[in-house]
């Protein structure tokens, strides 16, 4: 590999040729701020934030997208340079919302952190016209506020990252917006409700809505019995809320935490992904005996089921009929818990605390009210969760661990990993493998599914029969299995998508990170390895082979698959026009 030799502030470094400046600081240990970029999304050098001095080059460059050359001498904070950044930030503001003491991201926004940085205040050094927009409230998941846009496009990249493309730059000059087509509402485009473009955001422009006054409606409500459950990457993230390194298990105090808001009952959705599993593979199962429609493609994923009903109407039929394990948890809620408790399912709130923007759309969904009433009454955001537990003045870090209730809260280290790309899958095959070969077999861990990666495939001997699978995470990888199935060049049995690059651990409802760490972490990487730790510690790692899942079924369901459990835990498909 051919290097390049540079100083960057006097300190000599040695990076690969093509490596921009920004690149070069950061192997030289020096920080430079940056507004708009984010590495292998957005590297446009828009916001000129990053902007240095370099010989060999007229004036100020930017870091972020300028490369640097044999003998380059680079200068990050001369005069000039911190003259230029504060110039910048001043204009950004003059058309900025400058309700700081009420955003959302007060004291998380990296706009009003560079602001602290280089001292610039509240000022009308630039006053002038200064556009104002309507908050775009349309859709469940969603609020998107123009006026505090600072036209970075991150979320622009992000949502073509993502496939979707239904935001971009429109207008000209000071017009210049962040919008859809033909300016609709967000609810009237085809948006899959990830929330991408929140976790990338630096401002409150756009930010998950927020659903917790319901909540704390619900909890002061006496007539109310209010339950909860938790999402399986929920422990490997909420602890980032309140400073704990990346990857920290806070199982236990996330537990404690949701006891001392009030909740009537503290449930793990881990429960309901080991009957996800036993439904799911008795599906696959039953397709790979009796020459059903393959390959099946999982569907815990409501921002990836929301796609294919979009995009891929024609497909439906791939998709498991099974529930997401919030959905199913929900509907298990309100009917063998609301019985064996005799407890009136319209007086239980069933509240979910999830990685994914989508779960709010999900809970709104048709088929979804296996009881009569919605399976999910609210669902939160891991960050909702979080600002719940700061504002009751719980000291999170402090907190005892505790236990979750059961018997809905017993799992398994195959539900457990359902928060990472590949976790389902694997959950599935370990499953899927007992069944196929009628015997307890010692090997549960399938490698060749595990990691980051978007796409991956394998194939597995399983009872003489060579089982290929595939895993996709993030909806780009999503749309290019699906093309080669629509065009039968594919030839999976099994399939696992996830909305999210990386799935649940990188959903659109988790903790903020700024620029800074998402630069220079793997985010995904250390908040899956918390999930793989803690199933590789369990004495239980099969779904099947859970006591409370067996036990569910011989008092309630019956066989795994039956007509009851079809009618509580299945549900349906529809094609959604992509415009309204």
């Amino acid at each position: 590999m051919e290097m390049v030799n540079c100083k960057i502030n006097g300190i000599a470094v040695s990076v690969p040729k093509g490596s921009t400046i920004l690149e070069a600081a950061r192997i030289a240990g020096v920080d430079i701020p940056t507004l708009c970029y984010l590495k292998d999304i957005n590297e446009i050098g828009a916001c000129r934030i990053c902007v240095v001095e370099a010989t060999g080059t007229r004036g100020l460059v930017t870091a972020c997208v300028y490369p640097v050359s044999e003998g380059m001498e680079v200068q990050t904070n001369t005069e000039k340079v911190q003259k230029s950044r504060k110039t910048t930030l001043e204009l950004i503001l003059s058309t900025h919302e400058k309700k700081c003491l009420s955003c959302i991201r007060s004291q998380d926004c990296e706009l009003q952190k560079l602001c602290r940085d280089y001292g610039v205040e509240d000022s009308d050094k630039y006053d002038g016209f200064c556009p104002t927009y309507e908050l775009d409230l349309s859709a469940p998941h969603l609020v998107r506020d123009n006026n505090k846009c600072i036209l970075c496009r991150r979320c622009v990249a992000a949502c073509e990252q993502q496939f979707v493309s239904v935001i971009g730059a429109n207008d000209r000059g000071i017009h210049t917006h962040i919008g859809t087509p033909f300016e609709k509402q967000l609810n009237d485009v085809p948006c899959v409700s990830c929330g991408q473009c929140t976790v990338v955001c630096p401002t409150g422009a756009l930010r998950e809505k927020d659903d917790t006054d319901k909540v704390w409606a619900a909890l002061s409500d006496p007539s109310k019995h209010v339950v909860v459950q938790t999402a399986p990457s929920i422990r490997a993230t909420l602890g980032e809320c309140f400073g704990m390194p990346i990857g920290t298990n806070v199982e236990g105090k996330m537990a404690a935490a949701l006891r001392r808001l009030g909740f009537d009952k503290v449930f793990d959705t881990d429960f309901s992904a080991d009957v996800t599993i036993v439904e799911e593979a008795t599906e696959f199962i039953g397709r790979l005996q009796n020459g059903g429609l393959l390959p099946m493609i999982t569907s815990c994923s409501p921002g990836w089921v929301k796609f294919a009903e979009l995009y891929y109407p024609e497909q439906l039929g791939h998709l498991s009929s099974c529930k997401s394990p919030q959905q199913m948890l929900g509907a298990i809620i309100k009917t063998y818990y609301a019985q064996k408790n005799n407890i009136d399912p319209k007086d239980i709130v069933s509240v979910s605390i999830m990685p994914c923007t989508a779960k709010k759309f999900e809970i709104g969904r048709e088929d979804q009210s296996a009881s009569g009433f919605a399976d999910v009454d609210i669902a939160i955001t891991t960050r909702e969760l979080g600002n719940m537990i700061k504002r009751a003045g719980i000291n999170f870090a402090s907190l005892p661990d505790e236990e979750f209730d059961n018997p809905l809260s017993d799992d398994t280290g195959a539900a457990v990993i359902f928060g990472a790309t590949g976790g389902v899958m694997e959950a599935a095959l370990r499953t899927a493998n007992d069944v196929l070969t009628g015997k307890d077999n010692e090997a549960v861990d399938f490698k060749e599914v595990r990691g980051t990666a978007g796409l991956k495939e394998a194939v597995y001997n399983i009872a003489g029969m060579d089982v290929k699978v595939a895993v996709a995470s993030g909806i780009d990888n999503a749309n290019y299995v699906m093309s080669k199935i629509k065009d039968g060049t594919a030839d999976w049995h099994f399939v696992e998508i996830m909305c999210c690059p990386g799935g649940c651990v990188n959903g659109g409802g988790q903790p903020l990170q700024p620029a800074s760490i998402r630069n220079s972490v793997d985010l995904k990487t250390l908040r899956a390895k918390a999930l793989y730790d803690q199933d590789k510690a369990m004495t239980v790692r099969k779904s099947h082979k859970s006591p409370a899942v067996k036990a569910i079924y011989d008092e309630y369901f019956g066989e795994y698959g039956s007509h009851k459990a079809h009618e509580i835990l299945h549900t349906k498909y529809v094609g959604r026009p992509k415009y309204k």
